[in-house]
Formats: structure tokens, sequence, C-alpha cells
């Protein structure tokens, strides 16, 4: 059995008048939102790398970057998605994926279980999420984006 472990990563701005989209779920109480070309979710974004960088797939950009018109204001389920399509056609299966938000906001500990039990219900995939802060260090701990770290592991099929 072959196994292998991909990271990846993601960064984005926190912009006014944009929608909060994290770990597939909507902040609507958030004064901030994510920059992107899709709709910047940082948590989907580096699963997304993790399991591409595993398989040796690439990574999100070579994807489904800005040269990809039709990924413009994607929602990040489809980006997580079409990856899932991407990675199984090319004979891998997901072990699991374990990420972590790194940001100052959404307060992120009281739906930390529904946004796993969210992403393992959509994409049938084993997902633990956790989140900390810089303690004001940085881009994140300014307050001036958000940043979110991905490990996967895949299994050769047959």
């Amino acid at each position: 059995m072959t196994q292998r472990i991909g990271i990846g990563t993601d960064v984005h701005r926190l912009a006014p008048g944009r929608p909060m989209r994290v770990a597939g779920l909507d902040w609507p109480d958030e004064e901030l939102g994510l920059e992107g070309h899709s709709d910047g979710d940082v948590v989907l974004h580096a699963i997304c790398d993790a399991l591409l960088s595993a398989a040796a797939l690439g990574d999100l950009g070579s994807n489904f970057g800005t040269s990809e018109p039709q990924w413009a204001g994607a929602a990040s389920d489809d980006l997580l998605a079409e990856t899932l399509t991407r990675l199984r056609a090319a004979g891998w299966e997901v072990g699991n994926v374990a990420c972590q938000l790194v940001g100052n906001v959404p307060r992120f500990g009281p739906r930390r279980e529904e946004a796993e039990r969210g992403i393992s219900e959509r994409h049938g995939i084993d997902v633990s999420i956790s989140a900390t802060t810089t303690d004001g260090l940085g881009l994140t701990g300014r307050g001036e984006g958000l940043a979110a770290v991905a490990t996967a592991l895949v299994t050769r099929r047959g």
C-alpha cells in the first residue's frame, strides 16, 4: 500500500464588503470578509492544497488559479469537490486531513464541530480542524488576514 502526505497553506486578506466564509461556514456577524479569486475560504483552500500536494497533482493555483476564469468567484466547496474528483481519478483515496486556522476572527471554537461535520458529510472525507491566534504578531495578529495550514494523508487504491 502506497501512502503519501501533503501540506497546504493558504492566506487571504480581510476586507470590507466581502462575506466571511471559513471552513465551509458563513459568519454573517463578521464585519470583514476574505478577498480572493474565489470565496477566499482559507481552510478549504489549505485542504485542497494539501490533497493536491499529497497526490503530486500540483497546487491550488495551478489547478484553479486566476488563469482559469471559470473558477472566479467559485465556492470553495466546489473547489474541494473538484480536487477530490481529480485525486480519485489519479487513483488516490483520502485517509484524513488535519487543518489549523490561524487568526483572530471568526471565533472558531464554538463552531468547530459543525465545520468538521459539514465538510466530512459534504465531501466524504475525515477532517479535523483546530484554531489558534498569533498573540498579536504578524498579519493575522494585526487583523489583516487569516491563514490556514493543512496536512493530508492519501492512499493509493488497489
